[in-house]
């Protein structure tokens, strides 16, 4: 088997022993005679894996009673919309803060539902910075941040100020490192970059923001239809959730989230030296105080140049180091699944093509 160094922002690297277990299961679930993706959402298979996705989820997040785990279709973009629509009250405005793309897609999306202030911003910089001036306005129903900006390679390391809900798009940093789930209202992931594969968005519920929702919206677009159902209103995302449930194992066979952090610090810090070691050749496009473990971005003194090391990576088993396209350069995304090795071999290669180039 010839697996490569996948640094791909999402889908993104998954456990390999996750993959084997998907494999060595998926013709014959646990002696049903069926696979998991043809396994009824309502039978006692089913929802057993579902159950022991949830109980894992809370386990290694530290999710504290109080709170729903909720596992929901549509990726976190459909939650840009669904967390206005639910969470701020007719004539009511909430607070967003924006430090890039994904940032801009939520304010976008809930400016169609009601008015946003946007407490705080890092555009003035091109997204480069994570701000630390705020703006809130005392009548926001909730603050709204996106935790991690993969494409702008910038990383939240103190929460907002505030003592209005929290709510947080976690879609690519979740599970990277400890968190207080009980400073949050209300967190969201997609899970295709370190939970599992895409088609599934974990929700984390606080029951006490869920008992503030509006009544008066179609009934797949209320939270509390979901709540009431345990996530089963519909047929969900089945095949991902038992993915979610695999790679949730993984996590806890390595010592769960604490031992995960402890190798992603390593790994970001083993590039981050390398780019900060080479006299300008290859510079970091985020500020040093808001540096993302999880998408590390760098530029080169030309795009020719970058193409050329990209290619050549890509040769070698480095795969997925192209930039966003909205801002070409170089990214290396290494979620919780993408081993030291990779960055390790990421490292070596960077000094090779310096001393050829």
């Amino acid at each position: 088997m010839n697996r490569v160094y996948n640094f791909n922002p999402g889908p993104a690297t998954l456990p390999l022993s996750a993959l084997e277990k998907a494999r060595n299961e998926f013709l014959d679930y646990l002696g049903t005679g069926m696979s998991i993706i043809e396994s009824s959402h309502r039978g006692p298979e089913f929802d057993q894996a579902a159950k022991d996705c949830q109980a894992l989820l809370k386990e290694l997040l530290g999710i504290p009673e109080g709170y729903h785990v909720l596992f929901l279709g549509g990726g976190a973009s459909t939650q840009f919309a669904m967390l206005a629509m639910n969470f701020i009250p007719k004539g009511g405005s909430a607070d967003y803060i924006n430090t890039g793309t994904w940032s801009t897609k939520a304010i976008k999306e809930a400016e169609i539902i009601a008015k946003c202030n946007v407490a705080a911003s890092s555009e003035d910089k091109n997204f480069c910075y994570i701000p630390d001036k705020f703006n809130f306005d005392t009548k926001a129903a909730f603050v709204h941040f996106t935790s991690n900006n993969t494409i702008k390679g910038t990383e939240w390391h103190n929460l907002p100020p505030t003592d209005k809900p929290l709510i947080c798009d976690m879609s690519s940093d979740i599970m990277s490192q400890q968190i207080d789930v009980s400073k949050y209202s209300m967190i969201y992931a997609g899970a295709q970059k370190n939970l599992g594969p895409s088609g599934v968005t974990v929700v984390i519920l606080k029951d006490e923001l869920a008992q503030t929702a509006n009544d008066d919206l179609p009934t797949m677009f209320k939270y509390a239809t979901h709540i009431k159902k345990d996530s089963m209103f519909n047929t969900p995302p089945t095949f991902p959730i038992y993915m979610v449930k695999l790679v949730a194992e993984w996590v806890k066979e390595q010592g769960g989230v604490a031992a995960v952090e402890k190798v992603n610090r390593k790994k970001a810090q083993l590039v981050y030296d390398a780019m900060d070691n080479s006299d300008g050749y290859y510079r970091g496009t985020a500020d040093l105080n808001s540096r993302s473990i999880m998408n590390l971005t760098m530029r080169m003194k030309d795009e020719g140049l970058e193409k050329q090391f990209i290619a050549e990576a890509k040769a070698v088993g480095l795969h997925g180091l192209k930039g966003h396209r909205s801002v070409g350069g170089i990214r290396a995304s290494m979620y919780n699944a993408f081993p030291l090795e990779g960055a390790e071999k990421l490292v070596d290669f960077m000094k090779k093509f310096k001393a050829n180039n």
